[in-house]
């Protein structure tokens, strides 16, 4: 019932006969969606993409990396490691795609720090908040979580 609760007034959530997924009605446009409406009316995608450069520490759940056999630095270290990429990003000089590639401890650093598409439920829930929260083409501050600080680039 928690869902519901959230929808916005005139929304209601279905259960489609020819595909067994769920979708979303609109009971005053006679319109239907398969995107969860947003409780200020708002649609949230149920997907993302995005690109991210992971900076890992000595407290990250695995402090190694494609780069780096056993990371030593701390999170604070990281932290400022992290805000030079910030920095140097938004100065135009490269991107974040361009830096991720060199950089990113994270695995996906082959694909310019490209995570595909993904949905609700599937990555670490402070990096899926902050990439939700972005609009397609903005880059998010630091963002924590157990692997490390990571940059967000939503692209989708």
């Amino acid at each position: 019932m928690a869902d519901e609760e959230q929808l916005p007034p005139g929304w209601e959530k279905r259960m489609s006969r020819s595909s067994g997924g769920v979708y979303y009605f609109n009971t005053k446009t006679n319109s239907s969606q398969w995107e969860r409406p947003a409780a200020d009316g708002r649609v949230e995608p149920d997907k993302v993409r995005c690109a991210h450069l992971l900076v890992k520490h000595n407290q990250s759940r695995r402090p190694s990396s494609w780069r780096e056999q056993n990371i030593t630095r701390t999170k604070d270290e990281a932290l400022e490691v992290i805000h030079g990429y910030i920095k140097t990003i938004k100065s135009g000089n490269v991107t974040l795609e361009g830096l991720a590639t060199k950089y990113s401890d994270c695995s996906s650093a082959k694909n310019g720090g490209d995570l595909g598409l993904f949905g609700r439920g599937q990555m670490q829930k402070p990096f899926e908040d902050a990439t939700f929260a972005l609009k397609v083409g903005d880059m998010s501050g630091p963002v924590f979580t157990d692997s490390g600080v990571h940059i967000i680039l939503r692209t989708g």
